[in-house]
């Protein structure tokens, strides 16, 4: 059988143009490249369309990541950092076992593998060739990646780390897999998975039987491994607080910092807080990547948050009035930045000044003038917002309400022909209003600058790939306040657990909304103090979807499950 070279099998797929070869021989030759890496820099082919490409060459199967998992047995014994450094894994395929990789040009590796596989009584089956972005997407999901986390945790048996020293590296695999530090390799090791998983914090609590390690993901803690041996829990938060630059000799007050990494190449932000407690002292890594917030702050609708229809319409007729204030309001992580930056994004045309000021600005949104809060030199939201006046702004976003004096300059500024967007910390669009009175601020003050008050909270999606339908019990609806007989027909829906939600049946979110309209009937009842009962009322009856009705709206949809709109919004 003559042997073609991988160009030649390109241009037979129609992959590549034969007129490409020359530009891509010297792009391999100046970067030190192979021909199909140099393709794939250059932007002419595809990782898949390589993958093919190589699997004819050396007569082998190109497998997709789709319709294959991990071969739970074969992973045992091979180690991760080989798996992630000759982008390989074990397969299976209809039962059929494999050994998935991106190189087959690499005999001695794969060699080495079989025999690794074949020693412990199994059989490696079939090698197949597969893109290396599909080989990561197995090795990030499910048991890939808890097998990391699991070797890494083992080194602690070993060695005890005295001193630990920052790294400037980026983090990678192949850096964990290589830090003789078991200290600085479990950290590393961590905030990897962390960011695979798309956890938004890293939890490490101190506890009576050692160090948890839990990642927030889709706004719930999920355990990650088994506790860390509370002999070492002290050098673990030390090695945090070294890259935070915080006060290692410190244990008995709280300290806050933070860091940066380099992570795919790509900078990720980290907001560290220590907190002194019975058993010692717990951290919490809050992940800003801004990189991430860039994509889905780009192209940025009130549709894609989830909104009803009815809801982003009414909505979208406030943020577009020449001034008042458009006011968002819900607990720490509801999504409000997120509406806000929606909000903005729709209404930026050019044609108006735009002026923030926030704590943090989490994405520079362009075309818009932002300022980052800076409480150490004495740049508050109200001296920030004072300047933001003399400034000639259009509209203003102010990232939180936080006191009575943010207050009254804000109100001023939307009673003086402003269109200001802000956020307060309340459960509900009617406990906004008891936030204002509690600040010191008159009802009749506020209640003409109002456009609207819309409070939200974040449901978790049914993952797609592993969503059944569900029975549930006529029981089971009346102790959540819905009525059988006004369900109809609907289907309702669960997430039996797959390796894409890492086996907690959800992945994604999404904003459930109520929007209070303030209509001049309802000012004058605020300006009145008219109990809030009779407030709520009213709003419902002039149209207004509370919080809950929107939630269960979206379990009859096929969206969500009753257990998760049940953990975030109270039965009515």
């Amino acid at each position: 059988m003559t042997f073609k070279k991988i160009g030649e099998i390109l241009v037979g797929m129609a992959a590549l143009e034969e007129n490409k070869i020359e530009e891509v021989l010297t792009f391999s030759g100046k970067e030190g490249v192979r021909f199909g890496e140099a393709c794939i820099r250059l932007g002419l082919i595809s990782g898949k369309e390589l993958a093919k490409a190589l699997a004819l060459q050396y007569g082998l199967d190109a497998v997709d990541e789709e319709g294959v998992a991990i071969d739970e047995e074969m992973l045992d014994f091979i180690p991760s950092e080989l798996m992630h450094r000759f982008r390989l894994v074990p397969v299976r395929r209809g039962g059929e076992p494999f050994i998935l990789t991106s190189d087959p040009t690499d005999v001695l590796m794969l060699d080495n593998v079989e025999r690794i596989i074949k020693s412990n009584g199994l059989i490696p089956g079939r090698t197949a060739v597969a893109s290396s972005g599909a080989i990561d997407a197995l090795l990030n999901s499910g048991r890939g990646s808890v097998k990391i986390l699991k070797e890494a945790a083992d080194g602690f048996n070993a060695e005890v780390l005295t001193e630990v020293e920052e790294s400037d590296e980026a983090l990678t695999i192949e850096k964990i897999a290589e830090d003789a530090s078991p200290v600085v390799k479990l950290v590393d090791t961590i905030i990897y998975d962390a960011i695979s998983k798309r956890a938004s914090d890293i939890h490490l609590e101190s506890g009576r039987d050692g160090l948890n390690v839990k990642y927030r993901i889709d706004g719930v803690l999920h355990r990650v491994m088994d506790p860390v041996d509370k002999r070492f829990q002290a050098s673990i938060i030390s090695r945090i607080k070294v890259m935070s630059e915080l006060d290692i000799s410190e244990r008995r007050i709280p300290q806050d910092g933070r860091f940066k990494v380099r992570f795919k190449n790509k900078t990720t932000d980290f907001r560290v807080s220590i907190m002194p407690c019975v058993h010692g002292e717990d951290a919490v890594i809050r992940i800003l990547d801004k990189e991430h917030i860039a994509k889905d702050v780009e192209g940025l609708t009130l549709e894609s948050l989830g909104f009803g229809e009815k809801e982003v319409s009414r909505l979208r007729r406030m943020i577009k009035e020449p001034y008042g204030m458009v006011l968002v309001t819900g607990p720490t992580g509801s999504g409000k930045t997120t509406t806000l930056y929606a909000a903005v994004s729709e209404i930026n045309t050019g044609e108006d000044k735009i002026i923030t000021i926030e704590d943090p600005v989490e994405y520079e949104l362009k075309g818009i003038v932002q300022i980052q809060v800076n409480e150490k030199k004495g740049l508050t939201f109200a001296r920030g917002l004072r300047s933001i006046l003399r400034h000639d702004p259009d509209k203003i976003m102010v990232g939180e309400i936080r006191d009575p004096e943010t207050a009254q300059i804000a109100i001023q500024a939307a009673l003086t022909g402003h269109l200001v967007f802000t956020t307060v910390h309340a459960n509900n669009v009617f406990d906004v209003i008891g936030r204002f009175i509690h600040m010191g601020i008159e009802p009749y003050n506020f209640v003409s600058s109002l456009n609207c008050v819309l409070a939200q909270r974040l449901i978790r999606l049914i993952c797609n790939n592993c969503k059944r339908p569900v029975k549930l019990s006529a029981e089971e609806l009346d102790k959540s306040g819905i009525s059988s007989d006004g369900c109809g027909k609907a289907t309702f829906f669960e997430g039996a657990g797959c390796s894409e939600c890492h086996n907690t049946g959800y992945r994604g979110r999404k904003a459930v909304v109520e929007l209070l309209d303030l209509n001049d009937e309802i000012r004058d009842m605020i300006a009145a103090k008219a109990p809030m009962s009779v407030l709520k009322k009213k709003a419902v009856d002039s149209g207004m979807l509370t919080l809950r009705q929107a939630a269960v709206a979206s379990v009859i949809k096929g969206d969500t499950t009753l257990r998760d709109i049940n953990r975030v919004t109270f039965v009515e």
